[in-house]
């Protein structure tokens, strides 16, 4: 296929997202965390303060169902997030950062805010990651028409 532009974006979203999940990977080598990997900890991360299902979690559109269920009970096993049924819903289990979630999950804030610091020095000012993000924003919607187009089979 010929590069294009449009072509070139994909690959480019592809790259970076395993860049920074390679960056995340460093940064919990270096605290000397080996029970939970990069992919969990954004998944911690996007937790936040909230309480939420594992269903809620895969609806935000962060992450695949399947994976998301695997990767939270991981997380309950090893201590960084605590699952508790519904009052409403007894059939709902929601899931919401442990103290150890907690520490984590700051530490994650502590590497956002080093890298903004860092990156205050370079060509990568507000307003250039502004208008990527109203791209990429763009192309997000874009891709979802296209995944809700039902215009006949493949």
């Amino acid at each position: 296929m010929t590069s294009t532009p449009y072509y070139e974006a994909i690959q480019l979203i592809e790259r970076l997202h395993r860049h920074f999940l390679d960056v995340l990977k460093v940064e919990l080598d270096k605290k000397g965390i080996q029970d939970i990997n990069n992919v969990q900890s954004m998944i911690l991360y996007n937790i936040g303060t909230d309480e939420m299902t594992v269903g809620e979690l895969t609806i935000r559109g962060y992450y695949l169902g399947s994976n998301v269920s695997y990767n939270v009970k991981k997380m309950v096993e090893n201590g960084y997030l605590v699952q508790e049924r519904s009052v409403h819903d007894k059939r709902s289990i929601r899931v919401k950062l442990s103290p150890k979630g907690v520490s984590l999950r700051d530490a994650i804030s502590d590497m956002f805010r080093r890298h903004e610091k860092a990156i205050a020095g370079t060509e990568i000012n507000d307003a250039k990651l502004n208008g990527l993000n109203d791209t990429l924003k763009m192309v997000e919607r874009f891709w979802a028409s296209q995944a809700n187009f039902s215009g006949g089979g493949y």
